[in-house]
């Protein structure tokens, strides 16, 4: 065991070396590995954080909490025509279908969101693009949204119309950077709203927390504000003793009836629970996860052949070196060894600079975004391995040649 650990660190004490004389070949392979890994921790980085806070969403709403829409969850290869997209022509869902639902004995909670944009201004200051978010009472407990300071509106101020709104930490931040926010005025096309409260979202893949929004009732934003109702979404919360696929059964079965569909129609409205939610973001994710793969191996495969170049040089250069150890005794197994042993270090210390500045993305994707990027352990014992394997895969050609020489040519070498 002494003897693997010393030829281990005999072998890391060359390849050091190796960089020193030959820089520009040595840096240009290590840049390759350290792009490659740099690519692949900055990205799991990324995507760990955004898992992270789309659980996060999902728990805070609630296990068994499901929604109701107009419109499939994935919406593809829709052109607008009936073909491509017929949910298109489903019936809008409505208010008295919400009320219906809420009726339900296995309905703990229902709530009406739709959604808009406005001009959002504070004397001089002016935001042109805000999202407004409409719900009716009751919303902060389905969304995962976290009121920092003030309060939510009550029914009677949603029944009532009233003016009243909550906005962002970002809108905060962004019209009232030093002074005091409850009590303010924020105008929304061209109309005053009280602010009542402000809250902090907490930002997934779908829905990122560094956009400026408001909440407003949702009476409010029929009767003053640019909604189409058409497009509103149900958020229901079964309770407690209820099973969630009882309670899907219920607003089904209520919906159909509502809607007068004959047994053999199909739906007009789409009913889906979280395990939806993640199979969309899965197939998200995976996107990134396959341009992450092609960048990491087109920067392996750059580094690995590097590690070709510079360790054939090394083996043309140390020729008469190979020659004296064969000629002591060295046995062709304890060249290769040595030989791959240098290819992998060259490759590790690019692995070790591209999860230094990995970690360094982590850190500045947490600073400037709402993502808890974090580098999982995994990924680590990856990049170190695979860059490993990289050095002994492409410094197997220059070992061998280096183990096969014969020992006499090799002493004559010059």
């Amino acid at each position: 065991m002494n003897r693997f650990f010393l030829a281990v660190y005999e072998g890391m004490l060359i390849a050091v070396d190796a960089i020193k004389s030959n820089k520009v070949r040595a840096g240009l392979t290590i840049l390759g590995i350290a792009v490659g890994v740099f690519v692949v921790t900055a990205m799991s980085a990324a995507v760990h954080g955004i898992n992270e806070g789309v659980s996060a969403s999902l728990a805070a709403a609630g296990p068994k909490t499901f929604y109701v829409t107009r419109w499939p969850m994935s919406v593809t290869n829709c052109n607008g025509s009936a073909d491509s997209c017929p949910w298109r022509h489903n019936k809008p869902l409505t208010v008295a279908e919400a009320t219906a639902i809420g009726a339900l004995s296995s309905v703990h909670a229902i709530i009406v969101h739709v959604n808009t944009t406005a001009l959002a201004r504070v004397n001089d200051r002016s935001l042109s693009s805000v999202n407004v978010d409409a719900y009716t009472p009751g919303w902060t407990e389905v969304d995962p949204s976290v009121i920092d300071s003030g309060r939510t509106f009550t029914q009677r101020e949603n029944d009532g119309g009233s003016h009243v709104a909550l906005i962002n930490s970002v809108v905060a931040e962004d019209f009232f950077p030093t002074g005091p926010v409850i009590g303010q005025s924020i105008s929304l096309d061209n109309e005053p709203y009280h602010i009542i409260g402000v809250y902090h979202q907490r930002g997934n893949l779908f829905d990122p927390a560094n956009k400026p929004k408001v909440v407003v009732p949702f009476e409010t934003s029929r009767r003053s504000l640019k909604v189409d109702i058409h497009w509103l979404d149900l958020t229901v919360k079964p309770k407690d003793d209820v099973e969630r696929d009882v309670a899907m059964d219920d607003v089904t079965a209520t919906l159909r009836v509502h809607r007068g569909l004959r047994p053999d129609m199909v739906n007009t409205f789409f009913i889906y629970g979280n395990e939806k939610v993640m199979e969309v973001y899965n197939q998200t994710v995976l996107v990134f996860f396959l341009v992450m793969l092609l960048l990491s191996a087109i920067g392996l495969l750059v580094g690995g052949v590097g590690v070709v170049a510079i360790m054939m040089i090394s083996v043309t250069e140390r020729t008469r070196e190979i020659g004296v150890r064969k000629a002591l005794g060295a046995t062709r197994g304890a060249i290769l060894w040595q030989f791959l042993v240098e290819a992998a270090t060259l490759t590790m210390i690019g692995a070790v600079i591209g999860l230094v500045g990995g970690g360094l993305a982590s850190w500045l994707i947490r600073s400037i975004s709402p993502v808890e990027a974090s580098i999982p352990p995994l990924a680590i014992v990856a990049s170190l391995g695979m860059s490993a394997i990289t050095g002994v895969l492409f410094g197997l050609f220059p070992a061998f040649r280096a183990a096969r020489l014969d020992p006499v040519i090799a002493l004559r070498y010059e």
